[in-house]
């Protein structure tokens, strides 16, 4: 798994030293920072600017390069004993899905679970998350109806976001509480939408179709966190 960009590097770095394998530098660094480099990995390899845009896809990799161990999903179990889960229902923009994980991470959810899908490329999710999967449990857990019953048994109360909910603003959360957002094209599928306990939404000043995913599910995680 390769990533790139200094801020992530860094990051890495700071609080995953063990993950790094080999650290590609297209620029110098200090001397203190490639101490650190060298303490967390011994194979540091210099490479020219087309080798780092070959490694970074083309992406602004910044100088800072590098092969970490992949990232895994996380176990269904390891979420059930949660307060707070977002679930993404049949979302596959893998860049809402990387801003919804860090929204969902910065709001103190304990976990984000990826359903209705059978694949997440989790190495583009780390640059648009800003590394909060490397902190956030996350789960992909294709059969939607099953993973909310799961929950609905362990006492989590299932709120869906719809445009034609109730307003958000004047919902009082239950203490186990389950986030399901669904696609921008088609919303949250409809045996999903029959398991809901509550159907929630955002009442806007001005006349608009909808928020973006990302924008709607940080204004309810705040709802949500912080009444």
């Amino acid at each position: 798994m390769i990533i790139y960009g200094k801020q992530l590097f860094l990051h890495v770095l700071k609080n995953y030293p063990e993950r790094l394998k080999i650290v590609y530098l297209a620029k110098n660094c200090d001397k203190k920072l490639f101490s650190e480099i060298a303490n967390a990995t011994s194979t540091i390899v210099r490479v020219d600017n087309q080798k780092a845009q070959s490694l970074a896809r083309g992406g602004n990799h910044q100088g800072f390069i590098a092969e970490i161990e992949p990232l895994r999903y996380s176990e269904f179990s390891t979420v059930k004993d949660g307060k707070f889960l977002v679930i993404l229902n049949e979302l596959t923009d893998v860049g809402n899905i990387g801003a919804i994980a860090r929204t969902a991470y910065a709001f103190g959810a304990d976990g984000l679970i990826v359903s209705g899908i059978k694949n997440l490329n989790l190495e583009s999710m780390i640059r648009s998350s800003s590394a909060a999967i490397f902190e956030l449990p996350i789960v992909l857990y294709p059969n939607a109806s099953d993973m909310v019953n799961e929950l609905k048994q362990v006492g989590f109360t299932l709120y869906g976001a719809d445009m034609d909910g109730e307003d958000v603003s004047q919902v009082k959360f239950d203490e186990k509480v389950a986030l399901v957002m669904g696609s921008e094209s088609t919303g949250i599928n409809k045996k999903v939408k029959t398991k809901l306990d509550k159907v929630i939404s955002i009442k806007m000043a001005r006349a608009f179709d909808s928020l973006n995913v990302s924008a709607a599910t940080a204004v309810i995680c705040d709802r949500i966190a912080n009444g």
